[in-house]
C-alpha cells in the first residue's frame, strides 16, 4: 500500500500547503489529490503546485463531469499531462443533483450513462487514432441538435500526450462502484470503511471487474482517510464531526444524500437520519455531536502514534492499493510515512 495526500478544495481563500506537498514530494508519496466543489477548481492548484515540486504525481479528485464537456476535460488532462511530464492522474466524478443542477444548471439525469459515454469520449481523444465521433444517448461528436448549425466537423486533438493518462472515477453507491470497477483504471471512495469493504463493495467491486474482464490488479483503490495525530483522542474525534456532520446531515435532500445513505449501510442509520434532522434544521452543533466515535474510527485514523499503528493495520490487510491521507500538518504526514515504511 502506498500513500497519496489529499489536499482537497479551498473555502473562502485559497491558502496552498506548498510547504507540505513539498514534504511528501521529498518523502516519496505517490500523488497528492485535489478537489472541487463550487468555488476553487481541482485542476489549477495542480498546475501551481506541479511546478513547485519533481516526482509526485497531480490527480484530480474529482473534476465534475457535468461541469465540463468530455473534450474539455480531455484537452485539460493533456495539457497538464504533458507540462509535468506525465504525472497527472485523472479522477473524474458525477458530484450530486444539487451542485450538478444547482450550480452548474445541468441535468443530473442518467448519471451512470453519463459516466460511461464521458470516460469512453475521454479515452478516444487520449488515443488520438482518428478524428472524433461519437454516438450516444448523451453525448453526440459532432453535435446534431435540432439546434445544429450543420458546420460542426470530427476533429482531432492538436496536441500530443500519453493514450493512457489514468482516468480514476469516485463512487459510492452501487451500480456506481461497479461501473468504476469495469471501466476505470482507479476508485477514489470517500468515507472508506476497510472492515465494511466485503459486505458493502465486495460483491459490486468483483462484478464489475468481471464485465471489464479485469482482476483486482487492475483497478487502484484509493480512499480519502483523514489522519488525525493526536493523544487526546476525542478531541481528534470533534476535529472530524463538523465535516462528517456536513456531509452525512447537509450533502443533499432528505432521501437523496449519497453520504446518509452509505452511513446507513454501514450500520448508522439512527444516527445518519438524527444528523441530517438536526443539520437541516439548522442546528448543527448538535448534528456534530451525533456523530458517533465508532464511526469516525471505521473510515478515519485517530489517536497517538502507536494506537493510529495499530488500526493501520486494518487497512493494510485490505484491498485498498493507496491510502490518500488527509493531514493538517507535517508531523502527521511524517508519521504515516514512517509507519507505512515499518510494516
Amino acid at each position: 500500500m502506498r500513500l497519496g495526500l489529499m489536499i482537497g478544495y479551498a473555502a473562502g481563500k485559497i491558502e496552498l500547503p506548498v510547504e507540505l506537498v513539498q514534504e511528501a514530494d521529498r518523502l516519496g508519496v505517490y500523488a497528492i489529490w485535489a478537489a472541487e466543489a463550487y468555488g476553487s477548481d481541482a485542476v489549477t492548484p495542480l498546475a501551481w503546485m506541479g511546478a513547485l515540486t519533481k516526482n509526485i504525481k497531480l490527480g484530480t479528485a474529482i473534476m465534475q463531469m457535468p461541469g465540463r464537456t468530455p473534450a474539455n476535460a480531455a484537452m485539460t488532462a493533456m495539457t497538464l499531462n504533458q507540462i509535468s511530464g506525465g504525472r497527472f492522474l485523472m479522477g473524474l466524478g458525477l458530484s450530486g443533483p444539487q451542485v450538478v443542477e444547482g450550480w452548474h444548471g445541468e441535468s443530473y439525469n442518467r448519471p451512470l450513462t453519463r459516466s460511461r459515454e464521458y470516460v469512453e469520449i475521454v479515452r478516444k481523444i487520449f488515443r488520438r487514432e482518428q478524428r472524433l465521433t461519437y454516438d450516444g444517448k448523451l453525448y453526440q461528436i459532432p453535435y446534431r441538435g435540432d439546434d445544429a448549425t450543420g458546420l460542426g466537423k470530427p476533429l482531432k486533438s492538436t496536441l500530443h500526450a500519453q493514450p493512457n493518462i489514468p482516468i480514476y472515477l469516485a463512487a459510492i453507491g452501487p451500480k456506481n462502484v461497479e461501473l468504476t470497477a469495469e471501466i476505470a483504471d482507479g476508485w477514489l471512495p470517500i468515507f472508506f470503511s476497510p472492515q465494511k469493504f466485503e459486505s458493502i463493495y465486495g460483491r459490486h467491486i468483483e462484478a464489475g471487474l468481471t464485465r471489464g474482464d479485469k482482476t483486482m490488479a487492475d483497478l487502484d483503490i484509493a480512499p480519502s482517510v483523514s489522519i488525525v495525530v493526536t493523544d487526546n483522542i476525542e478531541i481528534g474525534y470533534n476535529m472530524l464531526r463538523p465535516m462528517l456532520a456536513l456531509y452525512i446531515g447537509g450533502m443533499g435532500a432528505k432521501g437523496r444524500n449519497f453520504y446518509n445513505d452509505l452511513a446507513a449501510r454501514y450500520g448508522y442509520e439512527t444516527a445518519a437520519a438524527e444528523i441530517q434532522e438536526l443539520y437541516l434544521s439548522g442546528r448543527k452543533g448538535e448534528a456534530m455531536m451525533k456523530v458517533p466515535a465508532e464511526l469516525i474510527d471505521e473510515i478515519a485514523l485517530v489517536g497517538p502514534k502507536e494506537r493510529i499503528k495499530e488500526r493501520l493495520q486494518l487497512w493494510i490487510d485490505s484491498p485498498i492499493t493507496t491510502l490518500n491521507m488527509m493531514v493538517y500538518d507535517i508531523h502527521a504526514l511524517r508519521t504515516m510515512v514512517e509507519l507505512v515504511a515499518d510494516i
